[in-house]
């Protein structure tokens, strides 16, 4: 036989063994491992009022096992199969994400005694691996209230970056998941920001947009300036005038005079007068401005932070 040919062949099995021998020995399987993220240094310590439950996500893709996101034409380490399996299931996968998103965003999740339902149907999340890298997510979300059923937010959250170019060294089953989490976090992102955002406009006391209803750990809240039940809840609106802000981007912490009040956008209650408004966003530089609020107005403010 031909030296080169031989050499050739040698080469081909040892890589064929190489690939198998790594999957089968270290890994066990040919399975994609989801692990869990660290904790964001930057999750909500203090919950809103706005209670959730979870109620999951149903696998509502077409002709897709529960565990399977794709194929892949390439060769990737620790894979022996074109099929990409991931060790869970998909909707399992989809609602834990979307649970650790609003988990860290502030918002307090209930097994029971929740004021609202959050549901959902994974409709598209796929990963194949051609020349290039492809995903596409479509998850369709609905929150209701617990007591009524009224639907009160649903929308479909999409995500479909463009190919990732895997480099010339390919990829391993670590890479497939780092960046379907990746873009698994970009897509629950916009959910959150557009489920509370609506819900902040509708229930403002949820979210301490009127001061005093923020749950605070050893905090029993029994009057406050905006928000009493008592008749003499309109006393405050006598004497206060009322901050709208709003920042870009949002998300960002409110601070009246040193004190916190909440995250952005905001609409709080509070004493006429001169004061101190500054916004803080992690990787932004922090803005300061002095506003003037009359008593029974509204005052509108908009700031944009800068990096």
């Amino acid at each position: 036989m031909n030296r080169a040919l031989l050499r050739s062949l040698i080469f081909v099995i040892g890589a064929s063994l190489s690939t198998q021998i790594y999957a089968g020995w270290f890994d066990m399987d040919d399975t994609i491992r989801i692990t869990d993220s660290k904790p964001n240094p930057n999750a909500a310590t203090v919950k809103y009022a706005a209670t959730i439950h979870m109620a999951g996500y149903t696998d509502a893709r077409n002709n897709m096992a529960p565990k399977k996101i794709g194929i892949s034409t390439q060769r990737i380490s620790g894979i022996t199969g074109k099929e990409l399996l991931l060790d869970r299931d998909v909707a399992e996968l989809v609602a834990n994400a979307v649970t650790k998103r609003f988990d860290e965003a502030g918002f307090q999740l209930l097994e029971s005694g929740a004021l609202y339902e959050l549901s959902g149907v994974v409709k598209e999340l796929t990963y194949n691996v051609k020349n290039q890298d492809e995903v596409s997510i479509s998850l369709e979300t609905t929150v209701k209230e617990v007591a009524t059923g009224k639907v009160v937010w649903s929308g479909i959250i999409q995500e479909k970056p463009k190919g990732r170019f895997a480099g010339i060294s390919g990829n391993n089953k670590a890479d497939i998941a780092n960046y379907l989490q990746r873009e698994l976090g970009i897509a629950t992102q916009k959910m959150l920001t557009a489920i509370s955002d609506s819900l902040m406009a509708s229930h403002p006391e949820l979210f301490n947009l009127t001061p005093g209803t923020k749950a605070i750990a050893g905090v029993t809240v029994i009057q406050s300036g905006g928000f009493t039940p008592s008749s003499n809840a309109n006393k405050g609106a006598a004497t206060n005038g009322t901050l709208a802000l709003n920042s870009k981007p949002s998300r960002a912490k409110v601070y009246v005079d040193g004190v916190y009040f909440g995250m952005s956008p905001l609409r709080a209650e509070i004493e006429t007068g001169i004061h101190e408004i500054s916004v803080k966003l992690d990787g932004h530089k922090t803005t300061t401005e002095k506003v003037s609020v009359r008593k029974g107005d509204t005052t509108e403010l908009e700031l944009v932070l800068t990096r």
